[in-house]
């Protein structure tokens, strides 16, 4: 259990403390990744990057994820379940979520860094189904990286085992069997983090010259 993002985001950077003084690149997933790509980037004295992604809904339950897209990545699917949508509401659902992150992209400024030659250390705050991170990884590999690690406080064994066949490395505070149904599980407190929160957190991190 995790006091919070900060505090995951401290454990975490402690595993991976054998990237210090390395070429590397932090990618936090928005927004639930950034807490913790902030202790990371401070650890490591890296820069701090966004990756943008937006989960693909079912049609008919919105809760229930059955694929993700990312900024320049392919789109990711459940492919049992992409078989069954209209074609012509997927294209328009994709259409809809790209705007949507070209949006959070101008609302949040261009890359600055980038992983090209260098590592990537792609974090969030914990990972269920993984479309989203696989949507990432997809979207980080644009960029040429010499290494991909994904780093994470918890993730289900199978997704990790997954994750170990996509990326060079995956650094887990918790690969866990008995995944608990939900990333707020393994948190106290997993506050709902607004734009405005986060953009204060990243000016505090371009102040210190981290990104």
């Amino acid at each position: 259990m995790f006091l919070n993002r900060t505090d995951a985001g401290k454990q975490l950077a402690e595993k991976l403390q054998a990237y210090k003084n390395q070429e590397v690149v932090v990618f936090s997933l928005s927004h639930g990744g950034v807490p913790i790509g902030i202790e990371v980037s401070k650890v490591l004295d890296a820069p701090l990057e966004l990756i943008f992604t937006k989960k693909i809904k079912h049609p008919y339950n919105p809760v229930y994820a059955i694929g993700a897209i990312s900024e320049n990545g392919m789109s990711i699917y459940n492919d049992s379940e992409i078989a069954k949508v209209e074609e012509e509401w997927l294209e328009n659902e994709e259409a809809k979520l790209k705007n949507e992150i070209k949006y959070r992209r101008y609302k949040f400024g261009d890359i600055k860094h980038f992983a090209t030659g260098k590592t990537a250390i792609i974090v969030d705050d914990g990972i269920a189904t993984g479309f989203t991170m696989l949507a990432a990884i997809d979207d980080v590999k644009k960029q040429n990286p010499s290494k991909i690690v994904v780093a994470i406080p918890v993730v289900p064994e199978q997704m990790a085992q997954k994750l170990d066949q996509e990326v060079d490395e995956v650094v887990a505070i918790d690969r866990t069997r008995t995944y608990q149904g939900s990333v707020s599980a393994y948190y106290e407190q997993l506050e709902k983090l607004s734009d405005e929160e986060l953009l204060e957190r990243l000016e505090l991190m371009r102040s210190s010259d981290k990104i």
